[in-house]
Parts: structure tokens; sequence; C-alpha cells
């Protein structure tokens, strides 16, 4: 039920995230989630998709380098402590989130997280057990 992540590279210079996304928008992928983290000379962007294929192919074809990742995504309450619930549940079950960031659309009730953890099965099956609902690629489109 894992979701795909790509992870994008990108020289730290003006104009090069106006390039990545107006590529993506010029194939008609939305982006859905993002996060980027620098360096003085490149950085790393992430993003989750409404179709991953095509923006894999896309951005490939325009000479970035691309590193697909599965990631888990999480639908949690938007109310104080509801995000704590769900890291302290992957907490118990002795599984390290290296990061996470949210999606750009929430819903009312309801914030839509992206976590990279070492096991994703794992984590999924401990999130569904303690009552949260994982979001898949379906849910992905549907934003």
């Amino acid at each position: 039920m894992a979701i795909k992540q790509l992870t994008i590279f990108v020289e730290n210079k003006q104009g090069a995230l106006v390039s990545i996304t107006d590529t993506l928008a010029d194939n008609n992928v939305n982006i859905r989630a993002l996060s980027i983290a620098e360096t003085e000379d490149f950085g790393i962007l992430r993003l989750i998709v409404n179709n991953e294929e095509l923006a894999e192919k896309t951005l490939k074809d325009a000479g970035y380098l691309i590193k697909i990742t599965d990631v888990v995504g999480v639908k949690i309450g938007d109310a104080p402590g509801k995000l704590s619930q769900a890291l302290s549940v992957l907490d118990k079950a002795n599984i390290n989130t290296e990061y996470l960031y949210a999606f750009m659309a929430r819903t009312e009730k309801h914030a839509y997280v992206v976590l990279r953890v070492e096991d994703i099965a794992t984590a999924e099956n401990a999130l569904e057990d303690a009552g949260f609902h994982l979001i898949t690629e379906a849910d992905i489109c549907k934003l």
C-alpha cells in the first residue's frame, strides 16, 4: 500500500525549481506534496504527484536525476497531538522515521502526512492497527 515518492536532485541556482515545476505542469502532472532540502550547491526535492510514471519519464527525459522511493501516507486528525500519536505508534513498533512532510491539500478535519520509514510494511500495519487510515495512490489521484 506504500505510495511512490520522486526524489529529484536539483542545482541550487535561480530557475532550477521553476524548470521542474514547468516541466511537470506542461505534462499535466499535479504536485500533491513536496519537500525540499538544500545545501550550498544542490537541493533534494521530494514530490508526491498524481501520475508518478509520467512525472518520472518526463523529468528523466529533461535530464534530471530521479530516484523513486516507497513512503507511507497517513491521514491524521487536524488537532493538537494527532501527529505525535502517529509518530508514537511507530516509535512503539521500533520504527525510525527518517523524515516527514505534509500534503499541500487537506480536508476540513484531516491532514495528510508522508513518512519515510525503515520498514514500510511494519509501519503500515502498526498505523492501521492503531486506527489510522493509510493513503493510497488512488487517494492521491482524488486530491
